[in-house]
């Protein structure tokens, strides 16, 4: 009897410490229940890449224009890129301390530098291929940034700038890793690349739906298999992000059934070496674009794209739906509680309420 009154006192014990821990660690955490949308501006636009620039969101959209929407000033600014009878789809925008560069997706593909002081305009790289079609663009730092696209060979288009921008070159292909028939990228939101550190991860779809991975900012690379849903010319990953170095989140589905949301959503805890599924048959659908909010620990996340705007806050397990417009492509995070957004005909402020 004593020993069955000690074993009853110890597990109560523990259970009661359990409880008490859950309740601090929720107490902790902030639970977003709400949001507040603002339309910033409307017009008849596709933006599918933002970058944020203090009080200025820039955007790069199609019919070759792109600007910033200032938020202090409540103004918009924006410009056509010339380029003979060319209408240019950009999908991937950059911003550094002194200029803004921009990339085209097709044939051909035109990365231009725009100066923030007199928009003084610049091609710093044109590749001319049937295949070719850029995707995704981001920097290191103000002098080294890279852009990824589909192939054209055997591998995927990488071009790398080491001097801010002003020449790219493009990675041969023997120095990186094969693709498989039918594996491309998406030009969904400007979230084929993330950058932490001197990481730099890419991801992939379509007929294989991949994670390429460089830790010494593209000299060396390594790929590593998903279990994303694949197979098809228009499933896999569409979006990325990491919190930290070794912490990521990648989503898409498939794009032709954009309600399906079961392996669409996979985590990494080593640094994209291993993914695992999550959410299954729960939460979003076809996603174009998942952001960490800033602040959260790497626990709390959103996504946007045809199931609307879902947020979760418990490391991407359980899922909310807090807006339902389908025409969200792109978000980014000014701070923990506020983020910008585009898509079709429009540019929005997302604020989340406790």
């Amino acid at each position: 009897m004593r020993t069955f009154f000690l074993l009853f006192l110890t597990v109560f014990f523990l259970n009661s410490c359990k409880t008490i821990r859950n309740e601090n660690e929720n107490k902790n955490k902030t639970i977003f229940k709400s949001v507040q949308i603002d339309t910033l501006f409307q017009d008849n636009i596709s933006i599918r890449a933002i970058a944020i620039d203090g009080n200025k969101i820039w955007y790069a959209a199609n019919g070759s224009r792109f600007g910033f929407y200032d938020m202090q000033k409540k103004i918009r600014n924006e410009r056509r890129i010339a380029n003979d009878s060319l209408k240019l789809e950009f999908r991937s925008i950059v911003q550094t301390p002194k200029n803004i560069f921009m990339l085209s997706v097709a044939n051909p593909a035109l990365l231009y530098k725009v100066s923030k002081k007199n928009w003084a305009t610049t091609l710093v790289y044109q590749e001319n291929n049937e295949k070719v079609f850029y995707d995704s663009m981001q920097f290191w730092n103000e002098k080294e940034g890279i852009a990824i696209g589909d192939p054209v060979e055997d591998c995927l288009s990488i071009i790398i700038t080491r001097d801010g921008g002003n020449t790219w070159n493009k990675i041969p292909s023997s120095k990186l890793p094969e693709i498989i028939e039918g594996e491309a990228a998406f030009a969904a939101s400007n979230t084929n690349i993330v950058i932490k550190g001197n990481n730099v991860w890419i991801v992939s779809g379509g007929k294989k739906s991949r994670v390429f991975h460089s830790a010494d900012k593209g000299n060396n690379w390594d790929v590593f298999a998903t279990p994303i849903i694949q197979g098809k010319t228009m499933t896999g990953i569409f979006t990325a992000d990491f919190y930290d170095s070794k912490n990521g989140f990648v989503a898409g589905g498939d794009y032709e059934l954009p309600n399906q949301n079961f392996g669409n959503k996979a985590i990494t805890s080593d640094g994209g070496k291993t993914w695992k599924l999550i959410a299954e048959n729960e939460g979003f659908g076809y996603a174009s674009c998942v952001q960490y909010i800033p602040g959260s620990d790497g626990k709390s996340l959103v996504s946007v794209g045809a199931s609307g705007l879902y947020y979760s806050y418990d490391g991407g397990k359980s899922w909310k739906q807090l807006a339902v417009d389908p025409n969200i492509f792109t978000i980014r995070f000014i701070n923990n509680h506020t983020a910008i957004a585009a898509g079709k005909d429009k540019m929005i402020r997302i604020q989340f309420f406790k």
